[in-house]
Formats: C-alpha cells, structure tokens, sequence
C-alpha cells in the first residue's frame, strides 16, 4: 500500500460510512491517531470510532497527496459533510474546543467543513500508523 492507495480508500470508507472499508486499510494492531492526544488502536478501536461517521450525511471528501515515500506517505484532506444528529454536533464541538454556535432550538443543523493533514506509515501492505492535525468549523450559510 502506498498514500494514494490509502488515501482512495480512506476516501471511500468516509463517504460510504463504512467502518469495514476503514478496518481493512491497517493491520490488525494498526493505530489511527484522530487528534494529537486521542489514539485508536486494533480493528474494535477502529471499527468504533468510525461509528460516528453514520452521524454524517453528503460527505464528500477530496485530497492531495503531498508526499510519497517507501513506507509512507503525508496528504492534504478536505472534507464536507452535512451534520444528522444533535448527537455529533455536541461531538464536534467538544473534540474542536470550540464552543456551540449560537442556534434556535430545531433549526437546521449546519454543514461542517474539515481541513486536514494525514501522515500514514505502511508495512506489510496495510497501514501501521496514520496521524491527523485537523480543524473544523461550520460552512458559512
């Protein structure tokens, strides 16, 4: 595997909210670091975290790979995605520091814009390592 192929299926795994196509791009103790701080380790960790991409409907998500290298690789990701539950946006804001923005009780929930860094490290065919610095906010109206 390299960072296009990973990439691809990163890509296809997110905007199909599928926790299977996410698994099978790392090894069975691959780690999966979604913040600096914050590390999922192993196919159950995974498979758990990315739960939280069926709170997300449209997601599209497009990317440049910035670097290719034996073993590794770093891309530039962005990603839009329109928020389905009150559920994930109280998520969101709490894993942003951010406050809630200001919103009536029942109106829409907003769109959310994500820009990130990916670097991933391979062996084995299957992503060992994958470490992401992003940020998000929500789309202006």
């Amino acid at each position: 595997m390299n960072i296009e192929q990973f990439m691809q299926g990163y890509k296809a795994a997110w905007e199909g909210r599928d926790e299977r196509l996410f698994c099978v791009l790392f090894a069975e103790d691959g780690a999966y670091h979604n913040t600096p701080f914050a590390v999922q380790r192993g196919h159950a960790q995974l498979a758990d975290y990315w739960q939280r991409v069926k709170l997300q409907e449209d997601v599209q998500l497009s990317y440049e790979v910035l670097a290719d290298t034996l073993g590794g690789g770093v891309a530039h990701w962005h990603v839009t995605y329109q928020v389905a539950s009150e559920e994930l946006f109280a998520i969101w804001a709490r894993s942003a520091g951010t406050h809630l923005p200001p919103r009536e009780p029942g109106s829409p929930l907003p769109r959310m814009v994500l820009d990130g860094v990916l670097q991933a490290r391979f062996a084995g065919g299957l992503c060992q390592e994958c470490r992401l610095w992003w940020h998000s906010q929500p789309a202006p109206p």
